[in-house]
């Protein structure tokens, strides 16, 4: 049996099995550096997705098992908005529809965000929260830096188009709150 194995040719038993415990061995490690390698690239899809929910002073905090002390902040404007005539649009849609156009939308929302000191707080359904002063303080420039991105969220939907629905127009309702 054991020339079988060794495909006829002969050989020491001891020879034989410290090649084949070598190659076992070579294998486990390939395997686990595989999959070290894939738990090292998911737990970086972890933390960026962590890092997208939460403030990054929290997401640490969680990461480090530390509790996260409430912190109050004096002075904070908030931004919130919705699709006007939303419920109208979707059930004129497909499901598929109405997901690339909140994706659109919000895509074009999210990169004009980028340019101000703002903080993406939510986006439920056709909801989108921004907030500015919080998490990073940023003195009284909280209410300008909000409505400067009000402005230019208004202007940039005022030529975004449905892909579904070229010819409806986006309308968007604004609400500012600062305090």
């Amino acid at each position: 049996q054991f020339k079988n194995i060794n495909k006829g040719r002969k050989t020491n038993i001891i020879d034989s099995m410290l090649r084949m415990l070598e190659q076992y061995s070579s294998n486990l490690e390939d395997l686990i550096r595989e999959r070290t390698e894939e738990l090292e690239i998911e737990k970086q899809k972890t933390d960026k997705l962590l890092t997208q929910m939460l403030p990054p002073s929290v997401a640490e905090a969680l990461k480090m098992g530390t509790p996260v002390e409430p912190e109050y902040f004096e002075e904070v404007t908030l931004y919130f908005s919705d699709i006007v005539g939303f419920t109208t649009i979707s059930a004129m849609s497909e499901p598929i529809e109405v997901v690339d156009l909140l994706n659109d939308l919000y895509t074009l929302f999210d990169a004009i965000i980028g340019a101000h000191d703002v903080y993406k707080v939510e986006t439920i359904g056709d909801a989108y929260m921004v907030a500015s002063g919080l998490p990073k303080r940023n003195g009284n420039r909280h209410a300008g830096e909000i409505a400067n991105m009000s402005l230019d969220i208004l202007s940039s939907v005022g030529t975004f188009k449905m892909r579904h629905m070229p010819e409806v127009p986006v309308r968007i309702r604004i609400g500012l709150h600062s305090g």
